[in-house]
Parts: C-alpha cells; sequence; structure tokens
C-alpha cells in the first residue's frame, strides 16, 4: 500500500534550499533592469527639469560658502591646491569625477543582485530613495556649485586639464550644472560602501569606506561640490539606512511542534505497518537537533 512520503521526506521538501531561498528573494531581472534604467534615466531629467533658476543658485552658493565658513568647515580653496600640485594627480581626480560614478553603482547593484540577493532590494531601495530626496533637493535649493563662483580662488579643473563631462553652462542642455546640493556622487559611493560592507563577511570589507572618502576629496578639489554638498548627502544616506531597515518585514518564525506529537500525528496518518517500519529513526526536531523516536504515546 502506498502511504504517501514518510515524515523525514515531509521535511525535506518543506525546507527550502539555500537556492530556493534566494530565488525567493531575488526580483525578477528583466523588471529590475527596467527599474534601474528608469532610476538612472530620472536622475537624469530630473536634474534638467529643475534647471534654469540661475540667480536663485547663485545666491544659495554665496549662502553655502559663508555658512562653511562660520561652520569652521576646511576651506576648499586649500584642498585644491594640494591637488593641483601635481599635474597627474588633477588628471586623475577629474578622471575619477567623470569615470567612477555611474560604473561603479551599476556594478554594486549587480553584484548585490547576483550574489547577495537578500541584501539587494533595500539597497536598491535605498538608492531610488537618495535619488528622489536629492531631485526635490536640487528643486527646493538650486546651488551653483564653486567652479562658477568668481572671487573664492577656484579653478574648474575640468575645463582647465580635462576631461570635462560639461559644456558651457549658457548652452548646456544635457544637464543641469546648478545642482550641486546634496553630492550624489557621495551619496552613492557611501550607499556602494555601506552596501558592500554589510553584506561581505571580509575583515578588509571596512576598506570600502574608502570609495567614499576619495570620491569627497575628489568632488571637492575639483571645485564640482561644496563640503556641505557630501556632508548632507550622507547624513540622507545615514537617515535611508535606518529607516530602510526598520520598516523591511521580518518573516514570522516558524511554529515549533513537539517531535513525539510529529511522530503521534505520522502514526494516525499513515498507518501502523508504516510507521513501525520507521520506528528507532533519528529525525531533527524544529531546531534541528536529531532525536532518536519511539512509539506514539
Amino acid at each position: 500500500m502506498n502511504t504517501g512520503p514518510g515524515l523525514r521526506e515531509r521535511d525535506n521538501a518543506a525546507t527550502p534550499t539555500a537556492a530556493q531561498k534566494q530565488a525567493r528573494v531575488r526580483p525578477r531581472a528583466w523588471a529590475e533592469l527596467l527599474l534601474v534604467v528608469g532610476l538612472f534615466l530620472a536622475y537624469k531629467m530630473g536634474r534638467l527639469l529643475v534647471d534654469g533658476r540661475v540667480g536663485e543658485a547663485y545666491e544659495n552658493a554665496k549662502l553655502v560658502w559663508h555658512a562653511e565658513r562660520a561652520l569652521w568647515l576646511p576651506d576648499e580653496v586649500d584642498l585644491q591646491h594640494l591637488l593641483l600640485a601635481s599635474e597627474v594627480v588633477i588628471r586623475s581626480a577629474n578622471v575619477y569625477y567623470a569615470v567612477v560614478h555611474f560604473p561603479a553603482t551599476i556594478a554594486f547593484l549587480l553584484f548585490m543582485y547576483i550574489f547577495r540577493p537578500a541584501h539587494y532590494l533595500r539597497f536598491r531601495r535605498i538608492l531610488a530613495w537618495l535619488t528622489a530626496a536629492g531631485l526635490a533637493m536640487h528643486f527646493a535649493f538650486p546651488l551653483a556649485p564653486p567652479r562658477m563662483l568668481a572671487g573664492i580662488g577656484m579653478v574648474d579643473t575640468a575645463a582647465k586639464f580635462g576631461p570635462s563631462v560639461y559644456g558651457p553652462p549658457q548652452t548646456d542642455t544635457l544637464s543641469n550644472q546648478y545642482a550641486a546640493m546634496p553630492s550624489l556622487h557621495v551619496g552613492w559611493a557611501l550607499v556602494v560602501a555601506c552596501g558592500l560592507i554589510i553584506a561581505t563577511s571580509s575583515r578588509w570589507r571596512w576598506l570600502w569606506l574608502a570609495h567614499p572618502v576619495l570620491t569627497m576629496i575628489v568632488v571637492v578639489g575639483t571645485a564640482n561640490h561644496y563640503w556641505l554638498d557630501g556632508i548632507i548627502g550622507a547624513i540622507l544616506v545615514g537617515a535611508l539606512l535606518f529607516l530602510v531597515g526598520r520598516t523591511r518585514r521580518a518573516e514570522p518564525p516558524p511554529v515549533r511542534i513537539p517531535v513525539q506529537l510529529r511522530r503521534n500525528l505520522e502514526y494516525l496518518a499513515v498507518g501502523e505497518a508504516a510507521y513501525l517500519a520507521t520506528l528507532g529513526d533519528t529525525i531533527s526536531d524544529s531546531s534541528g537537533h536529531p532525536q532518536k523516536v519511539g512509539k506514539p504515546t
């Protein structure tokens, strides 16, 4: 008589494998590709939509510059002079600013999606909310970068040494150059570093913090951002790490059923003959500890 699968077989079938767990938490690839592409398009288009408030952007730039001096923040000019001491260093900083931002973030999302799916959704959401918050601040607080301010002693290093990702502000229709606050370069770099630190276990993983630190030095030293732009971006990332992590729904704990009760139920389900054939078997309880069970009580 076919009595159906035994208790151990049903336990194994009910327990998802690691691959099954990853498949459950990893979203569909095509949907994620469309979403991420949409995120990057929104980043580019959103910056263009908030362009045009040039006078306000310069007034806000003066406000930020004086606020930094009141807060005793380091002078951006001093940092730039250090970079300008070597043409190789300043060119490398320009390349880093132009090349690393998008590819590093895309590589991070791919790594998390493929190898750390349990963490992928959280950090993809953090990037999306950070970008949305950045676009809102660009609209509410247009800000001219320090390279555009006359009289403070900073130069446009990209225009002078190359490579440059921007054209003249008056004719540049591909980007909003008056959207310095917050620095999404710094914000995205910090998300990448935090994600890799949380999702990996190597003792060297804390070195990923070098990425946002170097990004901050680059964006300030090339006169693309103020210190406050990066600081506000980091504050937003910290808030989102807290909020998105706290709002994530936790899986309910498994229901614990005493082993002997489970065997009694098995006895009732499959009949005495099939049950007696497995007497003395060692099975695992709901906590994973092996137990030898006997006749039903």
